[in-house]
């Protein structure tokens, strides 16, 4: 396989030291660390990328770690205890500053643990509530804190920083823009064609191409098509990796002029999401919603609109595999940031052939868009071409924290708001979901204590507890042992769907009390959590996941929000008040 890249954008970043020896070993380990940071890419869901490496005082790799999931142990940590002893007085290479968010400082704290001496940052956390924190925390405790593009400048470290701001897209979008970092994926032949002149399009590509593309999904949280897609192509949009991450599917039209027959329709293995114009087609709406598909209506409907929408779900990444009409639609809404081409060495013509891009209004050459960091690929006998349609954020200008702004002016606060939204574990308030990385020990049936990576893996394995059946029995050590709350929960749910009567009977009766009492083994367990959770004193908690209506709230707030009401209701417990004087009812 051969690769090929040509920058368009050169940096300008300029000189402030010499490119001697030991920034060339900066540079180095500064790569490294964001190539560790990819590894889980396609496993799980779309996350912040971490990457650690440690190097010893003789410049020998001591330790490495990489975030392989939310709600798992950090980089820092894993390097840490790989290395032992033997990174006292070496330094700490990570791709970007450490986002503790579950109020444990659990990656400042093993760096401080490790005995490191310096620590060289690919990049500061994008996220403003997270941003600077760990850089402060670091060199208050004496440590040498360098960061590049900052206090390391040279022409030297460009690739190494670009590397860093590469393996977090994503999550670099996320904080500057209120759209998911979204790719536009398309195969095309020599002469520009998506399909023959009939609509027939299997396969223009090749099968090494289409495994790559397997693998662009698993690194997406959703892949997005229109209608004419699904009515001509009728796809699967499944990962096909045989395990691991499975991206939401979803569907975007304007008239829900969709087939009643649709793979997009069966839901055994990932969910189906279709956007629409509000008011259209409700009979279809319904017999979509008899599917258990997610219909989303929107007053006007167009890409833009519906990216927002869809950040505001928490997604990070979106694949794009639609046709040329909706492609268009999004490049001209200034949604798509990256391109991905794959050009296949065969020739099929035809006038009326579509082609992957439609109208954009262009009528001249120097309208066309260029791309930036273009990349050349040989897949196969295929060519992919890929680059950016806009240049990523600059993050090198410092956004002032949350601290540094309630500095310059005490009035303002992120947190006045009498409701508090929490999902994702990198959230502000991340640490009250039941996917943080906070083990906990818990009674089993002949009353011995066991250990949960965390309160998800409790919840889900409590399923299927006490059914007499191997199945059942196996389901439990396998979320017992899964490496993520994301994995334990994925497991149980699958379970739980395909085989339903291995769900022990009382189920529906405990499930509040399950989840309750793991709750509050976990905030017991943990005095930072506990004063985290104290700090929301007065305030509405809602778990924000958009999908789960008993223990979220909801879109738009027609969930049950089980989880914030048993965090209201330990809170009171904590507090010494009486339950039923800030919480509803738990009944069911």
């Amino acid at each position: 396989m051969a690769l090929w890249c040509v920058s368009a954008n050169p940096s300008s970043i300029i000189c402030k030291c010499n490119a001697t020896a030991p920034h060339a070993l900066d540079a180095t380990y500064i790569r490294r660390a964001a190539q560790l940071a990819d590894k889980s890419a396609g496993f799980t869901s779309p996350h912040p990328n971490f990457g650690c490496v440690l190097v010893s005082p003789t410049n020998d790799v001591a330790g490495e770690g990489f975030l392989y999931a939310q709600g798992t142990t950090a980089a820092e940590v894993q390097a840490v205890e790989a290395a032992g002893e033997r990174s006292r007085g070496g330094t700490a290479y990570l791709n970007m500053e450490p986002g503790d968010c579950h109020g444990d400082h659990s990656a400042v704290s093993a760096l401080l643990q490790g005995g490191l001496k310096r620590v060289v940052i690919g990049m500061r956390h994008p996220l403003p509530h997270l941003r600077g924190n760990a850089v402060r925390a670091l060199r208050h405790h004496g440590l040498l804190v360098h960061l590049l593009g900052e206090d390391l400048s040279a022409n030297l470290f460009e690739d190494a920083h670009k590397a860093c701001l590469l393996v977090n897209a994503p999550l670099i979008c996320r904080a500057a823009s209120r759209v998911p970092f979204s790719v536009l994926k398309y195969a095309m032949t020599l002469d520009g064609k998506i399909a023959a002149s009939s609509g027939h399009a299997s396969w223009i590509s090749s099968k090494q191409s289409r495994n790559l593309v397997f693998e662009l999904r698993g690194r997406s949280d959703a892949v997005i098509v229109g209608g004419n897609t699904v009515r001509r192509d009728n796809p699967r949009l499944t990962a096909r990796h045989g395990g691991g991450h499975m991206p939401m599917r979803i569907v975007m039209t304007q008239s829900l002029d969709l087939p009643e027959e649709a793979n997009l329709w069966d839901m055994s293995e990932v969910s189906t999401i279709v956007v629409t114009q509000r008011g259209a087609r409700r009979s279809f709406q319904k017999f979509l919603a008899s599917k258990g598909v997610e219909v989303v209506e929107f007053d006007i409907l167009n890409p833009r609109e519906v990216m927002e929408y869809f950040h505001d779900r928490g997604y990070l990444s979106i694949l794009w595999e639609c046709g040329g009409t909706l492609a268009a639609s999004a490049i001209s809404s200034g949604v798509i940031h990256k391109v991905y081409a794959f050009i296949a060495p065969k020739i099929i013509g035809g006038k009326n052939a579509p082609s992957p891009v439609g109208d954009l209004g262009m009528v001249e050459m120097s309208q066309a868009l260029n791309l930036i960091d273009v990349c050349y690929e040989q897949v196969g006998p295929d060519m992919l071409i890929s680059g950016f349609l806009q240049p990523l954020p600059d993050m090198v200008p410092v956004i002032p924290s949350l601290d540094e702004t309630f500095d310059v002016d005490p009035t303002v606060s992120p947190y006045e708001s009498r409701i508090i939204f929490f999902y994702k574990t990198w959230d502000p308030y991340g640490a009250l979901s039941n996917f943080s990385p906070h083990p906990i020990q818990m009674p089993d049936e002949n009353g011995d204590y066991v250990t949960w990576l965390s309160v998800e893996h409790y919840y889900q394995a409590r399923k299927f507890v006490g059914v007499d059946d191997p199945m059942a029995q196996d389901c439990v050590e396998r979320i017992k042992s899964a490496k993520s709350p994301e994995e334990a929960a994925r497991i149980g749910r699958s379970m739980q769907k395909k085989k339903p009567n291995l769900i022990r009977s009382d189920w529906d009766n405990i499930k509040i009390d399950v989840m309750y009492r793991a709750l509050k083994c976990k905030f017991s367990i943990y005095p930072h959590l506990t004063s985290m959770l104290l700090s929301t004193a007065g305030s509405v908690l809602v778990e924000a996941s958009p999908h789960d209506l008993f223990w979220g709230g909801g879109r738009e707030g027609e969930g049950l929000n089980y989880l914030g009401r048993l965090l209201m209701k330990l809170r009171s417990e904590f507090l010494g008040e009486s339950s039923s004087s800030e919480t509803p009812s738990l009944t069911v």
